[in-house]
C-alpha cells in the first residue's frame, strides 16, 4: 500500500519500504516504484548493474526524475569510499521542492554533493558538482535527439547505465531499437545496462544493440527485469 504526504495537494508518494516517490501528472505514473523505491534503486539499478561492488563505477542515467538512483548509489560508493562519476539526462526536471521533500531523511540526504544538486538544480546549463568523492552531472535536454552536443552520449565510457523512463507504453521514444543502440554505444566493454522494464521488444532491441541479456527477478511488484552487458 501507498500513502499520501499529509498535505494532501502533494503528489509524494510513501512507499512500503519507508521510502518516497511521486507521482508525475505528465506521464500518469509514479516516478519510481510504488511498491518500494529504494528498493527498486538498490534490485534493478545498483545491484543489478554491479555498480555496488565496482571499484571505479562511472554511471549513466536516461532518467534522472528525482535522483532516488542516484541518491542509492552516491550512498554506496560513499560507504564503500570509492570514487563515483555519474551522468545523466533529464528532459523535464521535477522541481526542487519535490526532489528535496522525497529525499527528506533517505539515504544520501546528507551528503555534501546532494546539497549541491538542490542549490543549483533547474540551471538551463544543466548541473556539474563534485564533492565528497563524487561528481555527478546533469544535462537537461531530450537525450532521444541526436541534435546538439549535450544529447550526445560519451561513448565508451559507462561502467553501468540505469535505463530508468518512464514506461514504454507511456515513454517510447526512450525504448526505442535506434536510441538503445545509442545507449549500448555509451557502455564501455563489461559495462552493464540496467532496467525494470522486462517488455519483450525491449528485450529484442537490446538483443538487436549486440549486448548479451539476461533476465532477472523483479523489484517488489514486478514479476522480472532485464539486465544486458556489453561483451567484453
Amino acid at each position: 500500500m501507498t500513502a499520501p504526504s499529509p498535505d494532501s495537494d502533494s503528489p509524494v508518494l510513501l512507499t512500503p519500504d519507508g521510502s518516497r516517490t511521486a507521482h508525475n501528472a505528465r506521464f500518469g505514473e509514479a516516478y519510481g516504484s510504488r511498491h518500494g523505491a529504494r528498493a527498486q534503486a538498490h534490485h534493478v539499478f545498483l545491484e543489478g548493474s554491479g555498480t555496488d561492488t565496482h571499484p571505479a563505477p562511472r554511471v549513466l542515467e536516461i532518467g534522472f526524475g528525482l535522483g532516488v538512483n542516484f541518491r542509492a548509489t552516491l550512498a554506496n560508493a560513499a560507504a564503500r569510499s570509492v570514487l563515483l562519476h555519474y551522468h545523466a539526462y533529464e528532459f523535464d526536471p521535477a522541481p526542487a521542492d519535490l526532489l528535496r521533500e522525497v529525499a527528506a531523511g533517505g539515504e544520501g540526504a546528507d551528503h555534501p554533493l546532494w546539497a549541491r544538486v538542490l542549490g543549483g538544480w533547474g540551471r538551463p546549463e544543466g548541473l556539474n558538482e563534485a564533492a565528497g568523492g563524487a561528481r555527478l552531472r546533469v544535462d537537461f535536454c531530450d537525450v532521444t535527439t541526436a541534435e546538439g552536443t549535450e544529447a550526445e552520449l560519451p561513448q565508451g565510457w559507462a561502467t553501468a547505465l540505469y535505463l530508468d523512463g518512464f514506461s514504454p507504453t507511456r515513454n517510447p521514444e526512450v525504448w526505442t531499437p535506434d536510441f538503445v543502440a545509442r545507449l549500448a554505444g555509451a557502455l564501455a566493454p563489461g559495462g552493464v545496462l540496467s532496467t525494470y522494464s522486462a517488455a519483450g521488444h525491449v528485450r529484442r532491441s537490446l538483443q538487436a544493440a549486440g549486448l548479451h541479456v539476461e533476465r532477472r527477478p523483479g523489484a517488489p511488484g514486478k514479476r522480472e527485469c532485464l539486465r544486458a552487458v556489453k561483451p567484453a
